[in-house]
C-alpha cells in the first residue's frame, strides 16, 4: 500500500504525450499472438494489466520481447502463431487485475482444443464472467467455473467450433470482441449484433491485420460486425495511440484549476471512445482538437485545454458505452461546476474493479459535494467552485477511482488522500510525475512536497 496526498497546486502548464491506450495495447498483442509473422509495437502501454496479457500469450506460446530500455521507440516485438496456432499453456494464467485481458483470452481460447485455467487478483475473481462465457459457449466452448461464473475459471477450448449471430443483451465492447477473437479460429460467418455502438478497437485492429470483417448499419440503430473466420492474418507494424482515458484526468485538471493550459500530444479520439469529450463539450469547457491523423486505422488527435466555468448537464444513458471509464473523473468536473449534473445508464459501474459507482458517489459526499445514487445513476450538485475537499479515499483496488479523487485534490479547498496509489500502475504508470510535471502537487504520505 502507497498512500498519496493531493493538494492545492497552481495552474497546470505544458505539453505532454500519454501512455499508449489500454484497450488498443491488450489487441495488438492478442492478435499479433494470431498472427503469422512478426508485429512490431510502439507506445504499447507498459502498465500492470497489459503487462499480464503479454506474460499470458507467452504461456500459450507467442514469443514476445521488449527493446532494450532507452531504445528509440521502446518497441515491442511479437512473433505469433497464426490463428488457431496457440499451445496448451502448462501452468495457470494469471491475469492479475484486468477484465478486459481475461475476458478477451477467454474468447481467444475458447476455439483451441485444450484446456486453459485462468485466475486473477482479488478484485478480478470477484467479477462476472456469464456474459462472455454464454455466447462462446453457444460456440462450442465449455467454460468451468465457480459460482456466477468468476475467475479461477477453466476454459474448455472446442475441436469444433460453430459459426452464431450473436445478438448482445446489453451493449460491451469487452463480449464483442471475445466473441470475434473466438470467430478467427471458427469456419464461416460469425456475426456480432451491438444495440449501439461501443469501441471498435477489435474491428480496426483485425482489419488492419489483414481480416475479412464487414461492419452493417441495421434499420433499428443496431451494428452488425460479421467476421469470417479461419484467415491467415500477418504481423504489422501498430503504433498505439495516447490512451483517452487516462487523459481524462490531467484533461479535467486543466479545466478546474485556475490559469492552467495544456496541451495532450498524440491521444487516440475514436468517435465511439469520445463521449467524454463531447460531454465536457457540452458543461462549456475550452477544448480545441487539432493535427488530427489517423494510425494502425485509429484516429488521432492533440488537444488544447483551459481552465473554464463548467456547468451541470444532463448526460444520457445511451451516451455511457461511448464513455464506460470516464464516469469518476466526469462525476470529479461536474463537483466544480455550476448547477446539477446527472448521468444515467451507469449500472456497468456495479461490476467494474469494484462497485465504481459506489466509491464515486461515497468519495464525493466525504469532500463536500451533494450526490444522489440510484441503481444505474448519479446526480451530482456541483459547488460552482472548489468543493472542499478533506477526504480520506478507500480506493478497493480501483485505479480509476484513486486518479479521480487526486485530481479533486489538486483543485479542493482541503487536500484529498488515497489509501494506495499503487493501484495507478495496472493502466498509468507515471502518472503521478506526469501530474506533477505539469503543476500538480502529489506526493507519497510522509514526504514533502
Amino acid at each position: 500500500m502507497r498512500p498519496l496526498n493531493s493538494g492545492t497546486c497552481g495552474p497546470l502548464q505544458g505539453k505532454t504525450d500519454l501512455p499508449g491506450d489500454k484497450s488498443i495495447s491488450h489487441r495488438a498483442l492478442m492478435i499479433g499472438a494470431a498472427a503469422v509473422g512478426e508485429t512490431t509495437i510502439s507506445n504499447l502501454l507498459e502498465g500492470e494489466d497489459v503487462l499480464h496479457t503479454a506474460a499470458a500469450l507467452r504461456a500459450l506460446g507467442a514469443e514476445i520481447a521488449r527493446d532494450e530500455p532507452g531504445t528509440t521507440g521502446n518497441l515491442w516485438h511479437v512473433h505469433g502463431r497464426g490463428v488457431g496456432g496457440l499451445a496448451e499453456p502448462a501452468r495457470v494464467l494469471d491475469l492479475g487485475n484486468s477484465g478486459t485481458g481475461a475476458r478477451l483470452i477467454i474468447g481467444l481460447l475458447a476455439t483451441h482444443p485444450f484446456v486453459s485455467c485462468l485466475t486473477g487478483d482479488a478484485s478480478l475473481t470477484a467479477r462476472p464472467m456469464g456474459r462472455v462465457a454464454e455466447p462462446l459457449e453457444r460456440m462450442g466452448a465449455r467454460i468451468v467455473a465457480r459460482s456466477e461464473c468468476r475467475l479461477p475459471l477453466a476454459v474448455v477450448g472446442t475441436s469444433d467450433p460453430v459459426p452464431i449471430e450473436y445478438r448482445l443483451p446489453v451493449a460491451s465492447a469487452q463480449v464483442k470482441s471475445a466473441i470475434l477473437l473466438a470467430a478467427l479460429n471458427t469456419p464461416g460467418r460469425s456475426t456480432v449484433i451491438e444495440p449501439v455502438g461501443t469501441r471498435d478497437h477489435t474491428e480496426l485492429m483485425l482489419s488492419h491485420f489483414g481480416a475479412d470483417l464487414a461492419v452493417a448499419e441495421l434499420e433499428d440503430g443496431a451494428r452488425a460486425i460479421t467476421l469470417t473466420g479461419q484467415p491467415e492474418i500477418e504481423g504489422r507494424t501498430v503504433r498505439v495511440p495516447g490512451d483517452l482515458s487516462s487523459a481524462a484526468f490531467p484533461a479535467v485538471a486543466a479545466l478546474v484549476i485556475p490559469g492552467s493550459e495544456i496541451i495532450l500530444a498524440g491521444v487516440g479520439v475514436n468517435p465511439l471512445r469520445a463521449g467524454l469529450i463531447e460531454t465536457l463539450g457540452e458543461m462549456g469547457a475550452d477544448i480545441t482538437i487539432s493535427n488530427r491523423r489517423e494510425e494502425a486505422g485509429e484516429p488521432v488527435a492533440d488537444i488544447m485545454l483551459r481552465t473554464s466555468a463548467l456547468r451541470g448537464v444532463e448526460v444520457p444513458a445511451e451516451r455511457a458505452p461511448r464513455m464506460i471509464d470516464e464516469y469518476p473523473i466526469l462525476a470529479v468536473a461536474a463537483a466544480f461546476a455550476k448547477g446539477t449534473t446527472t448521468m444515467r445508464g451507469l449500472a456497468e459501474l456495479r461490476i467494474k474493479e469494484g462497485d465504481r459507482l459506489g466509491a464515486t458517489a461515497r468519495g464525493l459526499a466525504a469532500s463536500g459535494v451533494a450526490v444522489e445514487k440510484g441503481e444505474d445513476a448519479l446526480v451530482v450538485h456541483g459547488t460552482g467552485g472548489a468543493p472542499e475537499g478533506g477526504a480520506a479515499i478507500e480506493t478497493g483496488y480501483d485505479h480509476r477511482i484513486a486518479m479521480a479523487f487526486l485530481v479533486l485534490g489538486m483543485a479542493a479547498k482541503k487536500p484529498v488522500r488515497i489509501d494506495d496509489g499503487t493501484v495507478i500502475d495496472t493502466s498509468f504508470p507515471g502518472f503521478v510525475e506526469l501530474m506533477n510535471r505539469l503543476g500538480g502537487s502529489i506526493v507519497a504520505e510522509g514526504e514533502a512536497p
